[in-house]
């Protein structure tokens, strides 16, 4: 049976162009003189075919591209998999950013490179990445969440669900930090709390695919076999291939022959 807190706020590096790009003063204060188009073109390009966006990207660095290349780089390592070395490489571009930098720019290098050491299975190392940006932007509702999963894959479930609380309180309408909250919950043997985040999340949205899981488990642990299958049975209608509906469909052929335990 599924036993594990779910990673439902991965692989968030994308989204650090729109940020870096910001301001056209923080930008070359920042970066200095950088070619957007061909920054987001090779960002863009991770997406598709990380190693050709790899090469363009040393190219671009060969040339003078600076942070935003070596960025790119970084990206491209991680969407190739190799998640030690592009984490190695984001957390020293976070640390050789210029005192001046805008403090949430280098959170979020920080926190991206938390996401890769996860992946690489240091999770000590993710953590304290992850730390060390909410020491600079301590209400970042996304690196709380990120933490919290850390926190949560390190069965330091206490802290991870601190770390969602605050983000909670923060944005109250993510369902991912109230899944990862029931989630956190099960673990801490608080299910009606669990079952009550599970259902939050579900209200905010209906189809959440973690959510549909984790309530799965949680009607199969109270003993409610068919509100477990009805939940299973749509994860896996709605979103089927992906991970969750995976998991669905393996909790589902147990379900009729395993006890009810985490």
């Amino acid at each position: 049976m599924h036993n594990r807190l779910q990673p439902v706020h991965l692989l968030l590096l994308l989204l650090l162009p729109i940020a870096i790009l910001a301001g056209a003063s923080a930008r070359a204060q920042t970066l200095g003189t950088v070619d957007e188009q061909q920054y987001r073109s090779c960002m863009q390009q991770t997406r598709i075919d990380p190693s050709e966006a790899f090469e363009l990207a040393l190219g671009w660095q060969d040339m003078g591209g600076g942070t935003p290349a070596r960025h790119c780089a970084a990206v491209a390592l991680m969407m190739l998999g190799h998640y030690q070395e592009a984490a190695a490489r984001l957390e020293e571009l976070a640390q050789q950013m210029p005192d001046d930098a805008p403090k949430e720019i280098v959170a979020d290098i920080l926190a991206h490179s938390g996401i890769a050491w996860m992946e690489a299975g240091n999770l000590e190392r993710a953590y304290s990445v992850q730390s060390a940006a909410l020491e600079l932007t301590p209400d970042r509702v996304m690196i709380l969440v990120d933490r919290a999963l850390v926190l949560g894959q390190m069965d330091r479930f206490w802290e991870c669900i601190d770390d969602l609380n605050r983000a909670i309180e923060l944005d109250p309408t993510d369902p991912n930090a109230f899944t990862m909250r029931a989630s956190a919950y099960r673990f801490v043997e608080a299910n009606d709390l669990a079952l009550e985040d599970a259902n939050r999340a579900l209200d905010l949205d209906p189809s959440h695919p973690e959510a549909l899981l984790e309530r799965g488990i949680l009607h199969r642990l109270a003993g409610n076999k068919e509100a477990a299958r009805h939940d299973w049975l749509k994860l896996i209608e709605e979103h089927d291939g992906r991970p969750a509906a995976d998991d669905a469909r393996r909790n589902l052929e147990l379900l009729d022959v395993a006890p009810a335990a985490q």
